[in-house]
């Protein structure tokens, strides 16, 4: 029989209204600091842990599928979880709540820079919240290492991977793609080393039942249909063509926003691997080829992208505002419209892909969670996922601590910053939120020390 747990079980969660979930999205897109491995981290441990909303072996199963699409993971599994909870709209406000903050934020962040070059308090919380986001990375690679590296194969999946990315320097796709095709093989060889969720068990009973639990049917709208395939490519497809055949129609293919436009959705659909990955095609286009932005302010964007919550790929609202701006598409009296009308374009193309990958691949997702042969693939992705995240951390340190290079000064306060948000996650347990306000906090604060 199911366990899915009923409002009498003493330790069942307690039912979600679509308003109670859309206040915790609200609320996460506020505060979702840290990359996507932070961001991943901080949805386990409230959606998880805390609140009990999906077990571990449901979330990791979206989690798998999320990391081979191209976007940015960390809000497309807000998606799919907002998705399997409340439907479509479900899917739309945790998906489009995970980044309108951010968007908000660069928006004016980006305006103060562009007009008035002058972002020195920003640059003090940034410099408290660096350290804390090269911690959570860490803590991000041993809580998801700890529960998904279960045998010897998993390891070294995971060791091969870090070896692959840092070492060999692969691409990620390729990483992916080779601990697929393990997971395949290991699945019909050896599929005791590759059940998803090994070890749930023990998680499972720490925790409680879930309201979307291991064995929780699927509901009914998750449930695969052509005809709802259907409805959601169209609409996708409605939803780009519309404002792309709007803008050329209005300012002709050759425009700032119509290239911008079109650019970003290609630059969306190459984002495998997450956004480090496709950082190098946005410098060589945003840069190099339309000069929307000097590579400087491409440098000062990345890291305004870095430390505001929301995917790191937001930093294109940045590159879109500082384009639109410059360029002065309304004229140069309106400006500020300007950056804010191609900051809000350029995210809108840049993340409706995303929306469609999920709201029309989810419900074959779901009826494969508990068949082996599609989910070997996916524990082994998991497994490599590991070692991709460990390698990020190692890049973040290097920055962290030496922003000149090793030839360069070893920054001694950032690496005791970052020791001391280590302590805070890992001993004391502290939550990531809890972290990054006390150390954007000491940033501010040594910035207006350093200043006097």
């Amino acid at each position: 029989m199911p366990s899915t747990p009923t409002p009498h079980s003493p330790d069942a969660p307690q039912a979600v209204s679509f308003w109670q979930a859309l206040l915790f999205w609200w609320k996460l897109g506020w505060v979702s600091f840290g990359g996507p491995a932070g961001q991943i981290a901080m949805m386990h441990q409230e959606l998880v842990e805390r609140r009990r909303w999906i077990s571990e072996k449901r979330f990791l199963h979206a989690l798998n599928y999320c990391m081979v699409l191209p976007g940015p993971e960390a809000q497309q599994l807000a998606t799919y979880i907002g998705w399997l909870m409340h439907r479509t709209w479900g899917g739309v406000v945790a998906g489009g709540l995970f980044v309108l903050p951010s968007l908000f934020m660069l928006v004016g962040l980006s305006w103060v820079y562009i007009a008035y070059g002058d972002v020195a308090w920003v640059a003090g919380i940034f410099y408290g919240i660096k350290p804390a986001v090269t911690a959570i990375v860490v803590q991000a690679a041993h809580r998801i290492g700890s529960r998904a590296l279960k045998n010897g194969a998993l390891w070294a999946i995971a060791a091969a991977s870090f070896v692959a990315i840092f070492a060999l320097q692969l691409p990620f796709p390729l990483i992916v793609l080779s601990a697929a095709a393990i997971g395949w093989a290991g699945g019909r060889w050896a599929p005791q080393l590759f059940q998803l969720g090994g070890g749930h068990g023990a998680g499972k009973a720490s925790q409680g039942p879930a309201l979307i639990d291991d064995d929780t049917p699927t509901p009914a709208h998750a449930l695969f249909r052509w005809s709802r395939l259907g409805v959601v490519v169209a609409s996708g497809a409605a939803l780009w063509a519309l404002p792309m055949g709007w803008l050329s129609l209005q300012f002709g293919w050759d425009h700032t926003l119509t290239q911008m436009g079109w650019f970003f959705t290609k630059a969306a659909l190459l984002t495998f691997g997450g956004a480090y990955a496709v950082l190098p095609y946005v410098f060589q286009g945003a840069v190099g080829h339309y000069g929307w932005l000097t590579p400087t302010q491409m440098m000062d964007g990345l890291a305004l992208g870095e430390t505001t919550p929301g995917p790191l790929i937001m930093v294109v609202a940045f590159v879109g505002f500082v384009g639109g701006y410059v360029k002065a598409v309304f004229g140069p009296d309106q400006l500020f419209l300007a950056g804010a009308v191609a900051a809000t374009l350029v995210t809108w193309f840049t993340f409706l892909p995303s929306f469609v990958f999920i709201l029309a691949g989810g419900p074959l997702v779901e009826t494969t969670h508990n068949k082996l042969k599609f989910t070997a693939p996916l524990t082994a992705i998991t497994a490599a996922v590991v070692g991709v995240i460990l390698n990020l951390a190692l890049f973040f340190g290097y920055h962290l601590l030496w922003p000149q290079g090793f030839a360069g000064r070893f920054d001694a306060v950032s690496a005791a910053i970052a020791i001391a948000a280590g302590v805070a996650l890992f001993k004391y347990k502290r939550s990531v939120m809890q972290v990054i306000a006390a150390c954007a906090l000491l940033g501010l604060a040594l910035s207006a020390v350093r200043a006097l």
